[in-house]
């Protein structure tokens, strides 16, 4: 049976750092003003995805690659990952700073928590002036001298600080310290994982007066302390054609301008596809299907579907996901 484009409903997460973007400029659903994350696609456990529309409304994520399996996610995904499905995808906006923290290979997050690491890479949708992306240290470090600024609260004297614009790509190898900082709302694809070890959060207390727990010692062995003269990646753009941004054993994302009409064919490819729209808005056509694709809206695209089209009428960008 040839499936068919799958929406799910968005899971929407309310953080201490967040803000009402993913409501004003994404349409997501809430009266919360603190919208940290919308949770597009997830496996993650009390997290799953549930399908919004079409013959599956009401399924799990989960449900449907136990009843599809390869057609759903492609043979060799399935072979590796079985019923859980091996991305999360995100929005998040930052009205405030996000605590600077990191996360472990999967090794270290085998070993100590029984899950995989969490690899990732952020595309920035929207930055207001000035705002800015933590990624990385700028100078070397030893452990010691890290350990030292961080008891003094000077950690972000050493790290690398960007200032960023909409179109900008980070893609975060385990061990990163980064944060997202505020007035930042991005698109974040990544490992299913949930793990995060937090070194530190601005001196900032929850509505109860508590500071959150921070993972010091867990993350003193995870840190990665190579220098980069530059942690942004480069990519190009061509007019209706898929262009690489990331490639990494975990997932590759290509950026896809579009303005007319472009003939998609996963014939040699054995992964799911996902297409999150991260401007304007697109129709998905297949033979039996017109589906809308609008901004800040995601779809994922079942391995089996091998041809389709993406129409749209003004300009539009996707981000197009899948496993190599």
């Amino acid at each position: 049976m040839q499936l068919q484009p799958i929406k799910f409903t968005p899971i929407l997460k309310e953080k201490i750092w967040g803000g009402t973007k993913l409501i004003e400029l994404l349409d997501k659903k809430t009266t919360s003003n603190k919208l940290g994350e919308s949770w597009e696609i997830s496996s993650v456990k009390n997290d799953i995805s549930v399908v919004s529309f079409g013959n599956d409304i009401g399924k799990t994520l989960t449900e449907l690659i136990e009843l599809y399996k390869g057609d759903l996610v492609g043979e060799k995904v399935y072979a590796q990952f079985g019923n859980e499905f091996p991305l999360l995808i995100k929005f998040i906006d930052a009205k405030e700073n996000l605590s600077i923290q990191l996360h472990p290979n999967d090794e270290l997050a085998q070993k100590r928590h029984d899950c995989f690491g969490k690899t990732e890479m952020w595309y920035v949708m929207q930055a207001d002036k000035n705002a800015e992306l933590i990624v990385g240290f700028k100078k070397k470090v030893s452990k010691k001298e890290y350990v030292s600024y961080l008891e003094k609260n000077e950690i972000k004297s050493i790290l690398n600080a960007d200032k960023v614009t909409k179109g900008d790509v980070y893609f975060l190898e385990t061990g990163t310290v980064h944060a997202i900082c505020a007035g930042v709302m991005i698109a974040e694809i990544q490992q299913t994982s949930d793990i995060t070890y937090r070194i530190y959060d601005w001196n900032r207390k929850d509505d109860q007066g508590n500071y959150r727990e921070l993972h010091t010692e867990n993350a003193i062995d995870a840190i990665n302390f190579e220098v980069k003269n530059s942690y942004k990646t480069d990519y190009k753009v061509t007019e209706n054609k898929s262009e690489l941004m990331v490639a990494c054993p975990y997932f590759t994302t290509n950026i896809l301008q579009i303005s007319e009409k472009v003939a998609i064919n996963t014939k040699s490819k054995d992964s799911f596809i996902i297409y999150m729209c991260v401007k304007g808005n697109v129709i998905f056509a297949t033979e039996n299907n017109l589906i809308t694709l609008n901004y800040g809206e995601t779809i994922l695209i079942p391995n089996n579907l091998e041809e389709f089209e993406i129409i749209s009428k003004e300009a539009s960008e996707l981000l197009e996901i899948y496993i190599d």
